[in-house]
């Protein structure tokens, strides 16, 4: 009885995560740059039922000794029936890295990367972090930085831009300030980078389980685009009409278990 309510509780608790990801995926539809997460649940934990049978023994010998006073002793056996949960938890949030649409603006500091790989920027305390958005732009100290003011990372460390009037960036990544070279935009790869961990709208750090990163080989840009996020809509609204449904449906689930052991307690009692 009780482990039904534990049961309805524990899938109303993991429904209330499911919503709160798929609201920060809708929230995020218009950040550059940002990929959607998706929730995963699992049974937890799992144990083993068995079934208690009772058989008889057979003693021929004392059957005929005992004649027509015939005595059937028996004993208690036990059998695996399988695995059942206890309840529903959540599992973790994975990262999907499917491409978002092309955007392209009139910036010459926007920059896409067209493939896999992330950007590496870093902030004031020189923490490292890893973004897919390219909406960069040029800081008071004629620093190229994110439009957070990351500092982005070159090859040989932050990208210094000079008083140049004439920016762009080629399709290798080669930053040019009036004609010269001013800097290699620096793109790496993880191994597992699904597991990211998002630190803020687009921003992504490494997890044990992404592994580290690794300078991506001749990584190719488009220059003058930004990556949309890859939120589609109509599928975060179906995922968040079907958390509602199984919140809802838990929730009545909890609710029909109480009921059930408010009328064990008057038939019965209370358990000591």
């Amino acid at each position: 009885m009780f482990r039904g309510i534990y049961a309805a509780t524990s899938a109303m608790l993991v429904q209330e995560k499911m919503l709160d990801v798929v609201g920060n995926n809708l929230a995020n539809v218009d950040t550059s740059g940002y990929k959607v997460r998706v929730a995963t649940n699992k049974s937890f934990p799992e144990v083993l039922m068995d079934r208690v049978e009772r058989y008889h023994i057979v003693d021929e010998a004392l059957n005929e000794e005992l004649g027509d006073r015939k005595f059937y002793p028996y004993a208690r056996g036990r059998s695996a029936v399988g695995t059942m949960p206890f309840a529903n938890v959540m599992s973790e949030t994975v990262m999907s890295t499917h491409l978002g649409s092309v955007q392209t603006t009139e910036n010459p500091f926007d920059v896409m990367i067209n493939g896999s790989g992330f950007f590496v920027v870093e902030d004031g305390n020189g923490n490292t972090f890893y973004t897919r958005s390219g909406h960069f732009q040029r800081s008071p100290d004629g620093q190229l930085v994110t439009h957070e003011g990351q500092f982005v990372l070159g090859a040989e460390g932050r990208i210094e831009l000079g008083e140049a009037t004439r920016y762009s960036i080629s399709d290798t990544g080669q930053i040019f300030a009036d004609g010269e070279a001013a800097g290699q935009l620096r793109v790496v790869d993880f191994e597992n980078p699904t597991y990211l961990r998002h630190v803020g709208k687009s921003l992504l750090a490494e997890t044990e389980q992404s592994g580290a990163p690794v300078d991506a080989e001749n990584p190719n840009f488009v220059s003058n685009a930004l990556e949309r996020s890859n939120v589609e809509v109509v599928l975060e609204m179906v995922r968040m009409i079907e958390a509602n449904r199984a919140y809802e449906a838990a929730g009545r689930a909890m609710t029909i278990q109480d009921e059930l052991s408010g009328r064990l307690y008057t038939s019965v009692g209370k358990p000591s």
